[in-house]
């Protein structure tokens, strides 16, 4: 049974370069079993936009990361029932494993600083390690506010491991993961733009954008 699990969530609408390499180095520094990604299927945060159909986003990702035998994907979001809550699903995710298991959730800091308007958010503390990305734009000092301001004063700095340490609670964790700009919202963009979107994504899921007609200005996906 895997002891330390990764798990990277998001909409991966689509997956990118930026997804892979960040997955990639956070194996390598924490030393995953294996890292899973986890794409939502009804995402709650995205209420308010259109998100592209589940198989395309699954197909995607497979293309994406078939090639790295260190990355598993996980479509247990698309078989809970009603909107994806991160702590549902990690706490389906748990049954799964052994009591010894780990799991550390990858997070970008932008939307770590978000967590609040999380469904039951300090829940997930109690669930989960976190490992917090770099995002350009978003200075890294603002985790300890955060933490201390929304979810408990009695975290701690650790400099010499890099962490935020609990008594009670998982650390959270700073990787410090290479910069490279890419988001799903701008190569949506360039795509409806007729605009080339060469080594943003891999070229099998390049191709099947383009064979699928994705993101053109036709309507695609569904609104939720």
């Amino acid at each position: 049974m895997p002891q330390r699990l990764g798990i990277l969530g998001g909409t991966f609408d689509p997956v990118h370069f930026g997804h892979l390499r960040a997955a990639e180095e956070a194996w390598e520094a924490f030393g995953f079993d294996h890292l899973i990604f986890m794409p939502a299927a009804d995402p709650p945060h995205k209420s308010n936009h259109i998100i592209t159909l589940f198989k395309h986003r699954w197909s995607m990702l497979q293309m994406a990361a078939k090639d790295n035998p260190r990355f598993r994907l996980s479509d247990m979001e698309q078989t809970l029932s009603g909107k994806s809550y991160t702590v549902v699903t990690l706490n389906k995710l748990l049954e799964s494993f052994s009591e010894e298991t780990e799991l550390y959730f990858l997070v970008g800091l932008d939307s770590f600083l978000e967590l609040h308007t999380w469904w039951h958010y300090r829940e997930l503390f109690q669930l989960t390690n976190f490992v917090v990305l770099r995002r350009p734009g978003f200075p890294e000092e603002e985790v300890e506010n955060f933490l201390r301001q929304k979810v408990s004063a009695r975290y701690e700095w650790d400099g010499k491991a890099g962490l935020y340490r609990h008594p009670d609670l998982f650390p959270v964790h700073h990787l410090q993961n290479t910069y490279l700009g890419i988001s799903s919202t701008r190569i949506r963009q360039l795509l409806s733009e007729g605009r080339s979107i060469r080594y943003l994504v891999p070229d099998p899921v390049m191709r099947y954008i383009e064979e699928q007609k994705l993101y053109g200005t036709e309507p695609w996906g569904r609104e939720y």
